[in-house]
């Protein structure tokens, strides 16, 4: 079963001047699954996920393309089927984790408030039985708290819980450990994708954290200039990456680099585009471009759903390199 299906999804924002920040997006989730969607800031990660929630700007405008999220066709909703699908299909993980949470309100009252709209029950007892599947040491007293009186790491689990309590079919995850310290870092995820798997939800992940994405995430979409450049299993995008964009990505990974060696860097920045990308948009920066990239707009390959030309070039010189 498919949990999410975009096709050829084109946005745009505009306003004096317009920018496509969504040049054609192709993307399927199956149910139950975690996908990982990675790439430098302005790839339109954000965006992509903004749109899955039907929350882009009034700015925004879909041009193309259609998004279906559990067979719901999410861009056709009307107002009251469009609440209804946030509440019952669609939880949201942010980035800031005290900074999602109601400053004016104790957790407990929003725990409580939570539990109300799904029908679930509200009492003290079920609010601590949410902390205490976050590991949340004295829920007790953590339920009589105010958002500013917690810390990040904290604030995270109670997060988590809120959206996790409602069982949702698909949860994005917006670098929601981007604010934590690593050691905390390595415990919220965890404690998400056990809680993910645990109920059967399918987990879109926007993420740097190359080698988190390795260890928890099933497949991985490589975004850049709002397309998805690459995709497939974790291992094997992040592990042995086709597209040069991909291949560029990984390299600046920290993790790869060896002491005293000094870290890779992508030259250049990400195209700013104000209609479709007539060909490549990465061949500005790209190590393996040729005259033809400019004006052919890639399509994914036979092999590998890959947007360059020349992969199935690159995957034959990986397998010579390998026979060598």
């Amino acid at each position: 079963m498919t949990a999410v299906r975009i096709r050829d999804l084109v946005l745009e924002f505009t306003g004096t001047t317009t920018v496509r920040a969504l040049d054609g997006v192709d993307l399927e989730v199956a149910e139950g699954s975690s996908l990982a969607i990675v790439g430098e800031s302005g790839s339109g990660k954000s965006t992509l996920a903004s749109v899955v929630g039907r929350l882009q700007p009034r700015s925004a405008r879909i041009v193309n393309g259609t998004l279906e999220v559990g067979g719901v066709d999410v861009l056709a909703l009307d107002a009251g089927g469009l609440r209804r699908y946030r509440r019952d299909a669609l939880a949201y993980i942010a980035q800031d984790p005290i900074g999602s949470l109601d400053p004016t309100m104790r957790i407990g009252r929003q725990l409580q408030l939570v539990l109300s709209a799904m029908g679930d029950d509200t009492s003290t007892r079920r609010q601590l039985e949410l902390l205490e599947a976050m590991q949340i040491e004295n829920p007790a007293r953590v339920i009589r708290l105010f958002p500013h009186q917690v810390s990040g790491g904290m604030a995270q689990r109670v997060a988590i819980a809120m959206a996790m309590c409602r069982t949702p079919k698909l949860l994005i995850a917006d670098e929601p450990t981007a604010a934590l310290d690593s050691q905390v870092r390595e415990e919220v995820v965890r404690l998400l994708f056990d809680q993910a798997r645990a109920q059967g939800t399918t987990v879109l992940w926007l993420s740097h954290d190359l080698p988190a994405v390795a260890r928890w995430c099933d497949e991985v979409a490589v975004m850049y200039a709002g397309r998805v450049v690459e995709r497939g299993p974790a291992q094997a995008v992040l592990g042995q990456p086709v597209h040069p964009y991909s291949r560029a990505l990984a390299a600046t990974d920290p993790s790869r680099a060896r002491r005293g060696e000094r870290l890779a860097s992508i030259p250049g920045a990400p195209p700013m585009l104000h209609g479709p990308a007539e060909g490549c948009a990465f061949a500005p920066r790209c190590p393996a471009r040729i005259e033809a990239c400019a004006t052919t707009r890639p399509q994914p390959a036979v092999t590998r759903h890959s947007l360059c030309i020349r992969t199935e070039e690159l995957l034959a010189q990986d397998r010579q390199e390998v026979i060598a």
